[in-house]
């Protein structure tokens, strides 16, 4: 790279518009779309798609709820054609649906593309040509009249074209291409030429495309772009203003909000932002951008897996885990701050039975686009006693005590550093389970019985230890304290229980309940046991017992 880039590139000029408007607006509405998937993302495709492919798109988009999609340049390529004859042949366009196409301003393509369209219900035929002072001087060496006189000269034939089909509801659509590096007073002129050739109506409506078709400057001055070109248009509202910013440098999304926000009515993409180069603007971003400021985009993205699968197979490229939105990982928290929050988060809206989204981290909530919650807390070394908490509330209904969310914590933690990898939800369970005791305990609770004499409690149980049956007997001012001194009394362990906690696993009166139990033995370390059952004094019985199973080896060790 070049120490002074100065000596081989230049800044693009910016717009002199002071009093711009735009910066004060908001969005509060959806544009219009239009999915440019079939013909600008095709084209960028290193095998563009076969009919087939082409067929499960289209019909994906139909389900999305697209009104307006472009299906092909049906002059560039005889498999273009034969696929807008086949939508119009087998009737596979929806009375709400109209399609798209494109064509140059030239004599021979215009023809074609009609012969394409041939007894369509409904059709917008976009007319385009390049506009800026790079593309007229170094590929066409043209003046800019020369350049007006062909875009004249192509919207007339496209006029003659469609008066001459009166059975189908035509719309026009002109894009001066490479309109954002344009003059703005010549990409106005020679769009109020085009429209002064199609004298735009109700029933003959006008669309005028302004395209980042590459970008070259920051996103507030293609805003500055569209408002000047809005304010000037002579006839705004009689035509629809469209957009089409490409990606080039990495703004593609916010160009769009922007040039909504500067006047534009309509917005032409791609589902994930497939294209040319970096990509079209990126539909499904831009229309849950908005679902997330609670507009409605009138698209449904509610199955985001499905969008996903059908337009990878399609395109046959990946979407990546990081996408907004559409990526596997976007709803997920390694970190261990990020996984508290989010825990919490969603404890409180729980607790408040809040309707309004707030939620750290999350500003659109998973399930609205068909996702889970069990890939939003994923747990590697990166990660807190929050995101095992979570993991275990979320598929088995604990509710660990703080304490025991650290401990277990340090204890995966030990784990991830060992292996370097995430742990999946079974790993994270079974380590639980292991530590704990929770499925195969070492001090098997068979029987418990206990009895009340005023402040004494009694107990007597039975325990299978290394595959034999021992019987155990104490007392003490509660069921607990009874079964310490019975663990005294027939193991010598000498255990003070330190905390204690239960709670049930569902709401109904039969549900099963969780017991957790922490003790200290003579040298004042922790150990912590639990347990589930039906029966919540058992339960608590067999926490306890957990616990001593985990104080055993240091104490047999000592007393050895």
């Amino acid at each position: 790279m070049l120490t002074q880039p100065a000596e081989k590139y230049r800044a693009f000029p910016v717009l002199a518009l002071p009093d711009r408007q735009w910066p004060d607006r908001q969005l509060t509405s959806a544009p219009r779309w239009l999915s440019t998937d079939l013909r600008d993302g095709n084209q960028a495709l290193a095998e563009p798609m076969d009919a087939e492919r082409k067929l499960a798109f289209w019909q994906l988009l139909l389900a999305c709820g697209f009104k307006e999609i472009e299906v092909a340049f049906p002059a560039a390529s005889q498999t273009d054609f034969q696929f807008v004859r086949e939508l119009i042949e087998q009737r596979r366009i929806p009375d709400d649906v109209t399609i798209q196409v494109l064509t140059q301003a030239r004599d021979a393509l215009i023809a074609r593309t009609f012969e394409a369209l041939q007894g369509a219900p409904r059709a917008i035929l976009h007319l385009y040509n390049a506009t800026a002072p790079l593309f007229r001087e170094r590929v066409f060496g043209q003046s800019q009249a020369e350049i007006v006189a062909l875009a004249c000269a192509g919207a007339r034939q496209i006029r003659a074209g469609c008066e001459a089909r009166p059975e189908t509801h035509w719309t026009f659509e002109y894009s001066p291409e490479t309109f954002c590096f344009t003059e703005p007073a010549f990409a106005l002129a020679i769009c109020e030429a085009v429209a002064d050739v199609w004298q735009p109506c109700a029933e003959r409506p006008m669309i005028i495309n302004l395209p980042a078709t590459v970008e070259v400057n920051t996103p507030n001055v293609y805003a500055d772009q569209i408002e000047y070109f809005c304010r000037h248009f002579s006839r705004r509202d009689a035509v629809c203003i469209s957009v089409h910013p490409h990606n080039d440098r990495g703004t593609g999304t916010a160009c769009a909000e922007l040039a909504l926000l500067a006047g534009a009515d309509r917005v032409e993409g791609c589902l994930f932002g497939n294209g040319e180069r970096t990509g079209n603007v990126d539909i499904v971003t831009l229309a849950l951008n908005l679902y997330s400021q609670g507009v409605a985009p009138r698209l449904d993205f509610s199955d985001i897996a499905k969008v996903v699968e059908v337009v990878t197979r399609c395109n046959q490229l990946p979407v990546h885990p990081r996408h907004p939105y559409a990526g596997e990982l976007v709803f997920t928290a390694f970190s261990g701050s990020h996984q508290d929050a989010i825990r919490k988060g969603f404890a409180i809206r729980e607790q408040r039975q809040e309707s309004i989204w707030q939620m750290p981290y999350l500003p659109l909530d998973p399930a609205d686009i068909g996702c889970s919650y069990e890939a939003v807390i994923r747990v590697n070394s990166q990660s807190g006693k929050s995101g095992t908490a979570w993991l275990l509330e979320q598929n088995h209904g604990l509710r660990l005590p703080r304490a025991l969310m650290q401990d277990f914590s340090h204890r995966v933690q030990q784990e991830t550093d060992r292996h370097g990898k995430e742990m999946t939800q079974r790993a994270v369970w079974r380590c639980f389970c292991l530590h704990y005791g929770v499925e195969q305990p070492t001090l098997k609770l068979l029987e418990a019985e206990s009895r009340s004499d005023g402040d004494i409690t009694r107990l007597e149980a039975s325990l299978r230890v290394d595959g034999a049956v021992q019987r155990l007997q104490g007392r003490g001012n509660g069921l607990l304290s009874a079964a310490t001194d019975a663990l005294r009394r027939a193991l010598g362990l000498t255990l003070t229980i330190a905390d204690y906690h239960e709670h049930t696993l569902g709401k109904r009166s039969d549900s099963r309940s969780a017991a957790y139990v922490c003790c200290l033995n003579n040298q004042g370390e922790r150990a912590w046991g639990v347990a589930i059952d039906s029966d919540i004094a058992r339960a608590s019985l067999q926490a306890l017992l957990n616990a001593a199973a985990a104080a055993l080896p240091a104490e047999n060790t000592r007393r050895a």
